[in-house]
């Protein structure tokens, strides 16, 4: 199984202890320690007991299998190039997403919006604007520049103004719009912070060998 807390693969050993039945069925919960993290994964299992008629064997089936620790986002971390108060959004956002995409878009759009604040520059407008400048810039690929026009087509704001007006504010969400933002999130995550801290790493490590060598440092 893969670690919720690291995203480490390991083998399963753990325990299962019993809750107990009510009308839904059987309640199990699995514990399973990481090997890696030394943290534990919760799973609560709901389920029958299937009797094979022919042979006797009881086979306990799964009906509901619930990531209780911790929750499992199905996305990846953010990465830890991107400032905290941008982070906070997004891994809030991701972890909503399956119980309530409304509240999900209402934080990736400020999320957005604070990521085009901080590392585009943008003069503070309602956000369609702040996209309207990004794109308008020219300084991102043009598959970037659509995916974050995207965002206001599939968010359909026309319709709903208040997603660019207040961000963050909870509104009715079109289909896939919630998972859309998070996918254009991660590829700005990418673009703005990621990618600059490795090539000033690697023009760094070029600079001191450049030193040690004698040589001026790159421009």
């Amino acid at each position: 199984m893969i670690c919720n807390h690291c995203l480490v693969a390991f083998h399963e050993s753990g325990f299962q202890a019993g809750i107990g039945r009510d009308k839904d069925g059987e309640w199990l919960v699995n514990c399973y320690k990481c090997p890696e993290c030394k943290r534990f994964n919760l799973i609560l299992i709901c389920g029958e007991n299937d009797i094979d008629l022919k042979t006797k064997k009881v086979t306990f089936k799964p009906i509901k299998v619930l990531d209780i620790w911790p929750r499992n986002t199905s996305r990846k971390p953010c990465p830890q190039q991107v400032p905290k108060a941008i982070s906070e959004d997004y891994e809030e956002a991701c972890l909503v997403l399956t119980d309530s995409t409304k509240a999900s878009a209402a934080l990736s759009r400020r999320c957005l919006q604070n990521l085009l604040r901080d590392a585009a520059k943008v003069k503070h407008d309602d956000l369609s604007k702040e996209i309207q400048q990004v794109i308008d810039s020219g300084k991102l690929p043009s598959d970037l520049s659509d995916a974050i026009d995207h965002i206001r087509n599939v968010g359909n704001f026309g319709t709903h103004p208040l997603k660019s007006q207040s961000t963050g504010q909870i509104l009715p969400v079109e289909s896939h719009e919630a998972e859309w933002n998070l996918e254009v999130l991660e590829e700005l995550f990418d673009h703005y912070y990621v990618k600059p801290s490795k090539i000033a790493a690697k023009r760094k490590a070029m600079n001191e060998k450049l030193a040690e060598a004698g040589k001026p440092p790159m421009k």
